[in-house]
């Protein structure tokens, strides 16, 4: 057997023999036998595989340390002034590994909060998703999964993270959504941050477009919802596009959630008088196999009370009387009605 866990045992050359028989030639101490040397091999193979896992940046000893003691500050940080050298790291080429001195995964909740702060302000879009992804969103996840709820600080820090929407949607809100592992809680919690901060359309339109080509999660239909009912003027693109992942469940077997058919009215109170004549009567069609007793006659109503794409609305009926005053008005002179006389 040339292979024990791994390690390959012939790589004990002559030399280690040599060893193993000097000390197999001692008389005091422990003597040593091929197999501990074999152990001893497999365990350093083992040590050199784990410091491989977190290894450090290529920076002097000096910088190290001074990044260490600052990263053990933080993790006991409350309040008050944070270290000049930690508000410095955005302006350092290699602010990532820099970063990654101090293990931002033991920062307290306060300090979490004054880094994005520092980080959504100092860094640029790709820089700050990057933090977004890989520091703030997995301890705000995990902060739910412990607490079943989210510590204050990191909230705000949530809430400052919203500042830079690009790098919210892209490294926060799509990842939460694509991973398919969002609880409902985390959903209701990211959606109140949705809900408070106001989003630029532009950024909100991307988001839906995203959101409603992911592959369907009912967390998902309920950040929808929440971005729909902010009513901001759509671009047509954006709406085909939400139709669309609507008409994907003409055929689907499964009973769609409550909150599927909510977000479809939603959608559909806000944005039915923008949608083509050909798509309402998809959505027509789509209702008549996705019931719910409360929701759909709420939407088919909506669908049958409004007008078309492109279609003006006549404020004003044929009956109306501003309708007769508008209109031009014929005469003719010699057309005079009889008058009676006085001696008649």
């Amino acid at each position: 057997m040339s292979q024990y866990n791994g390690f390959d045992v012939r790589e004990v050359d002559e030399e280690e023999e040599r060893l193993l028989e000097a000390f197999m030639a001692k008389d005091s101490g422990p003597q040593r036998t091929l197999a501990d040397i074999i152990i001893a091999k497999i365990r350093e193979k083992e040590e050199k595989i784990t410091s491989e896992e977190r290894p450090l940046p290529a920076l002097s000893k000096d910088v190290i340390n001074f990044y260490k003691g600052i990263g053990d500050l933080l993790s006991r940080y409350t309040t008050g002034k944070l270290p000049k050298g930690f508000k410095h790291i955005p302006s350092i080429e290699c602010w990532e590994d820099v970063l990654y001195l101090t293990e931002p995964e033991k920062w307290s909740a306060n300090a979490m909060y004054q880094a994005t702060r520092i980080f959504a302000s100092n860094l640029g879009t790709k820089k700050a998703q990057r933090f977004y992804n890989l520091v703030l969103l997995p301890r705000v996840r995990s902060d739910i999964k412990k607490n079943k709820r989210l510590h204050f600080a990191l909230y705000q820090s949530l809430k400052k993270a919203l500042y830079k929407p690009a790098a919210f949607n892209k490294g926060i809100l799509f990842p939460l959504c694509e991973s398919r592992t969002c609880t409902l809680r985390e959903a209701v919690i990211f959606g109140s941050i949705l809900q408070k901060v106001s989003i630029p359309p532009l950024h909100s339109s991307v988001a839906i477009l995203k959101l409603a080509e992911m592959e369907y999660c009912g967390t998902t239909s309920y950040i929808i919802k929440l971005l729909l009912d902010k009513k901001y003027a759509l671009p047509y693109r954006v709406l085909d596009a939400v139709v669309s992942h609507f008409m994907r469940f003409l055929d689907d077997t499964r009973v769609m959630p409550v909150i599927w058919h909510q977000s479809l009215l939603t959608f559909v109170q806000r944005y039915k008088n923008e949608l083509t004549k050909d798509e309402k009567e998809s959505l027509k069609h789509l209702i008549q196999y996705q019931k719910h007793h409360l929701v759909t006659p709420e939407i088919k109503r909506e669908l049958q009370n409004s007008r078309n794409r492109g279609e003006k609305e006549d404020p004003m009926s044929l009956t109306s009387p501003a309708s007769v005053i508008n209109n031009a008005i014929e005469e003719d002179r010699f057309d005079i009605p009889e008058v009676p006389m006085e001696e008649d």
